[in-house]
């Protein structure tokens, strides 16, 4: 978050909350906390987090209880219990926010809570009226700041000055002009160096990353002039409370890009907080699936590491028992001497010994190296299910199998975090419907696919499944209706979509009627064998357009 898109925040926050009373404090993570203030219109909900990757404050909808109980939560809950909300501050061009708490508006603040939003520097403080530290969201050592070591109890100090000079609405074009002209660097560093308040994301609003990368002498005047008119728009923007939210790609802008005045209806209250709790929800959201995806496939690696290594040491076993027949013969050579010497005895009864312990072993080294067989496959498909999960809770279904399936790779604190399954409230494989509205079922772990395969099939059902390859089961309710071929291929477009193949152009889908799946004793969940089965061609791509249909 930067400068602007908090002078955004701040100045909805100026027009509901002053003034408003401190209700609640809870910690739901550890970088974030949440504070409720109550005013004319209700209870409004502020979310303040100093988390590195995304240090923000805005409002947010009424969140669930959780984190009540945590230290911070519970000073603060101490400290601003029923003092008001009376100042709101935004000091200088920092990305610092100060919010002044007193006994009622007109008094002198009591309290203060300052936000100070800077990346891996951001934190969060609460002040007593002489501005000492009484609780903050992180210590910081002097081993770690050199500059600014704070902690409880300590005077608060404000963050060093920035670089740069303040922009100003008065400053004229040839002096904006030559202050970023003297350095030869590209735009956005001249901006940013020259200038407060300037960010990565405010310059591309300013300027096309063309213009942002071209060395400032060699911008032509038409390039300077349209810079000017758009910073000039940006501090006229800034001086008059006008901000608007606006969607750019994969980021956004709080302040009109243009002198055009917007068409649409005037903004609602805390319009850019909730667009901006969106944002961050969304992104966020994703960030923690791509972490929690990551974590689990490494996880699974681990374990298919170890049962590889696992299978080549019965595999070099299993190597090792034709060797017994070459042991007999050494043993009968040594028993065929004429008189065999009391040595030579005890060492063909050692060799009958090692032969016959080697014969012995054939068959449970062979039912060894099946369940490894059946655990990488089923570790397989489990990567697959992985790659295809959508949401953390499909995540979570696929942590919770590791540990009752695979071992127990999910135990522990990481499978607290990515949340276990919910087994009370059963598989909830994905439902759709062909385009003749027969029903589908696909399993998306293998808990799922037994479900689907043996305990809602019912006879006339076909199961679809990528011939060879891992992937999840697909089941056509077609007891319920006689199945077309176009439903036919719906089935194997899905199955193919859902299984490794899912790059390819096409993939052979077997077809089989549900009563002839069989399972295999000891598998794991979901692994069947059948007898014959049609092949049919499913195309992953085509598969698209019916999951896009799908009801919600």
């Amino acid at each position: 978050m930067d400068f602007t898109s908090l002078r955004a925040v701040l100045a909805e926050w100026r027009a509901l909350l002053l003034p408003s009373r401190f209700e609640k404090a809870q910690q739901p993570s550890p970088h974030g906390l949440q504070i409720g203030l109550r005013h004319l219109q209700g209870i409004t909900w502020l979310e303040l987090s100093w988390q590195a990757e995304a240090a923000r404050v805005h409002a947010i909808a009424t969140p669930p209880r959780q984190g009540e109980g945590s230290t911070l939560a519970q000073q603060l809950q101490h400290g601003l219990r029923g003092l008001a909300l009376i100042q709101i501050e935004q000091p200088g061009w920092e990305r610092v926010v100060k919010l002044g708490f007193a006994r009622r508006p007109g008094e002198p603040a009591q309290r203060w809570l300052m936000v100070e939003l800077m990346g891996r520097h951001s934190n969060l403080f609460l002040l007593d009226e002489e501005r000492q530290v009484v609780a903050l969201a992180r210590q910081v050592k002097a081993s770690q700041s050199r500059l600014r070591p704070i902690g409880t109890g300590d005077p608060y100090q404000p963050p060093p000055p920035l670089a740069g000079d303040p922009p100003s609405r008065h400053e004229s074009f040839e002096s904006w002009q030559r202050r970023l002209l003297l350095v030869p660097v590209p735009l956005e560093r001249a901006l940013r160096e020259a200038y407060q308040g300037i960010s990565p994301a405010l310059a591309r609003q300013l300027a096309p990353a063309d213009w942002l990368a071209q060395p400032v002498s060699e911008l032509s005047g038409n390039q300077w002039h349209q810079l000017w008119q758009h910073w000039g728009v940006w501090l006229e923007a800034l001086a008059s409370d006008r901000f608007r939210w606006q969607a750019l790609g994969d980021g956004y802008a709080c302040w009109p890009l243009s002198h055009t005045p917007p068409a649409d209806a005037p903004p609602t209250a805390l319009a850019i907080n909730r667009a901006l709790a969106a944002y961050y929800g969304d992104h966020l959201a994703t960030a923690l699936l791509r972490q929690r995806r990551q974590q689990l496939q490494q996880q699974l690696e681990r374990l298919e590491q170890r049962e590889r290594r696992q299978r080549q040491e019965q595999e070099a076993l299993l190597a090792a028992v034709p060797a017994s027949e070459e042991l007999q013969r050494r043993a009968d050579a040594l028993l065929s001497q004429r008189q065999p010497e009391r040595s030579c005895i005890d060492e063909a009864q050692r060799l009958y010994r090692k032969a016959r312990k080697l014969r012995r072993s054939l068959e449970a080294i062979q039912a060894r190296l099946e369940v490894h067989r059946q655990r990488l496959d089923t570790i397989a498909a489990s990567f697959t299910y992985l790659e295809h999960a959508e949401t953390a809770e499909q995540l979570a279904w696929i942590a919770d199998e590791f540990d009752q399936l695979l071992g127990g790779v999910a135990s522990g604190p990481q499978r607290r975090q990515t949340g276990g399954g919910n087994r009370q409230a059963g598989p909830q494989p994905l439902e759709l419907h062909t385009p003749s509205g027969i029903p589908l079922q696909v399993g998306r772990n293998h808990r799922q696919n037994e479900w689907i395969a043996f305990r809602q099939a019912r006879r006339g059902d076909l199961w679809f499944h990528a011939q060879e390859l891992p992937g999840s089961h697909v089941v056509l309710k077609s007891s319920e209706a006689p199945a077309a071929d176009s439903d036919l291929q719906s089935a194997a477009d899905l199955a193919a979509h859902f299984s490794r193949g899912r790059a390819n152009r096409r993939v052979p889908v077997v077809m089989v009627p549900v009563e002839q799946l069989q399972r295999i004793p000891g598998a794991a969940p979901g692994t069947v064998r059948h007898r014959g089965g049609d092949v049919l061609w499913g195309e992953p791509q085509r598969a698209l357009s019916l999951l896009s249909a799908r009801q919600p």
